[in-house]
């Protein structure tokens, strides 16, 4: 699934292309991803043409366009959607969703295409969400967001019990981070994902977040993480950071720090993948 970097390289290729741009005309070929406006297909466009782009912004994995009337575009891709910019007249992607087209302020034309080969993406307009979409709201900041709370962070992870990888994956703690980004992250710490919140100090947990803006920051630099040719940016250029990775996806390869083989184990129906010597796993806690 596309995490924090790979969506934020789609928001940054629209807020070149789009800005300024009027949706002259809406085409939902397919249902699906605009399941969850509560207009419906019809509603969906009759909502959306005529607006103007004013902005592209980003919580998490979820992104919008600010429209002039102080609505929004919900966006968010799952497992394999994309968001292309296309000339008018170019070919039809084979899974292309929702079809926009822009009149662009030099008079030109653009279309901004959806497509989603597993549609668990999809697209709603959020009344007056502009600024921040209400149905988003319960989503914390990320960690490359400038008002990210690091010491609040710290506070409530070393109250939970919880499994710091699982603290990481919390998007209601902190948003963006996912599978790929947390063992990379991991690795660099040389933490354990099962080390508990409440048993790792301060200092620990702000060299974590540290290292979850650096990995994060050298994929954003890389154009994000593709291990197919599902995520691309606007496009279609697959970013290149898979070539980068130290730990996810790297099972039975030396650890590059020590040269243990790194290990894969399965975790909350996926997969976790750390040095056993450089993560070592934490200590049972002692029976009373």
């Amino acid at each position: 699934m596309p995490e924090l970097p790979e969506v934020e390289v789609v928001r940054a290729g629209l807020e070149r292309h789009v800005l300024g741009s009027t949706i002259e005309a809406v085409e939902v070929l397919h249902p699906r991803p605009v399941r969850r406006d509560h207009r419906g297909s019809t509603g969906f466009v009759a909502a959306l043409v005529g607006q103007r782009i004013d902005a592209v912004r980003r919580r998490g994995k979820y992104f919008w366009l600010a429209l002039a009337n102080g609505d929004a575009l919900l966006g968010h891709l799952g497992m394999s959607g994309q968001m292309l910019l296309k000339e008018p007249g170019a070919p039809d992607e084979r899974h292309l969703r929702v079809r926009f087209t822009l009149a662009r302020p030099d008079g030109s034309r653009l279309e901004m295409r959806f497509v989603d080969q597993r549609m668990f993406g999809g697209l709603a307009v959020s009344a007056g969400g502009a600024e921040l979409p209400t149905e988003i709201v319960h989503i914390a900041r990320d960690p490359i967001d400038p008002a990210f709370d690091d010491a609040e962070f710290v506070r409530r992870a070393r109250r939970r019990t919880s499994a710091v990888k699982r603290l990481l994956l919390d998007q209601g703690l902190i948003s963006g981070v996912g599978n790929i980004y947390a063992d990379e992250a991991l690795w660099r710490s040389r933490l354990h994902g099962e080390r508990p919140g409440d048993r790792l100090t301060g200092p620990v947990l702000r060299e974590l977040l540290g290292h979850v803006r650096e990995v994060m920051g050298e994929a954003l630099a890389q154009g994000g993480t593709s291990f197919d040719a599902l995520y691309v940016n606007v496009n279609g250029e697959s970013g290149y950071f898979d070539r980068s990775l130290d730990a996810y996806g790297q099972e039975g390869e030396p650890c590059r720090r020590c040269g243990t083989p790194i290990r894969r184990v399965a975790f909350m129906n996926r997969s976790s993948y750390f040095c056993p010597r450089c993560q070592r796993p934490p200590r049972p806690p002692r029976s009373r």
